[in-house]
């Protein structure tokens, strides 16, 4: 689950530094939250991330061309890669919408301690969430056991 670590962290970023990023994604004016428009860009980083690593985990073992290597990086990750983040957005919803306003009275800034433990906590849950899929698509023989 590298690759969803690495966009979702990555994607935050751009979104916090310039707000254009998250309206470009849907804030104000397809989501009231913020956080949600910046799941789109998570999603999109983590997904692009995920296709990369998982083709060149799997392309090279089992020989296979470009086409034949992107669509097997698909069905490896495609499943797996939004289990994870179902998961991982579950918790920061809960984490953002219900407990840091009730603890903080605000939901937690991108540059806060308090996000990125947070989004430790999502990313475990994550794995919990993407584990089922995971072992399934391994032990299908769709994803490689790494």
């Amino acid at each position: 689950m590298c690759a969803c670590q690495i966009g979702d962290i990555a994607a935050e970023w751009p979104a916090f530094v310039l707000p254009s990023v998250a309206v470009a994604f849907g804030w104000q004016w397809l989501f009231t939250e913020k956080m949600f428009a910046v799941w789109v860009l998570d999603f999109l980083f983590a997904f692009i991330l995920g296709i990369v690593f998982q083709y060149f985990a799997i392309a090279p073992m089992r020989n296979l061309s470009v086409g034949d290597g992107l669509t097997a990086a698909l069905k490896a990750d495609a499943l797996s890669l939004t289990a994870w983040q179902i998961g991982m957005y579950g918790t920061m919803a809960l984490l953002q919408l219900v407990i840091f306003p009730v603890l903080f009275g605000v939901q937690a800034g991108v540059d806060s301690a308090e996000f990125w433990f947070a989004m430790q906590i999502a990313m475990i849950c994550g794995f919990v969430t993407s584990y089922p899929v995971n072992w399934y698509l391994v032990s299908s023989g769709i994803k490689e056991p790494m």
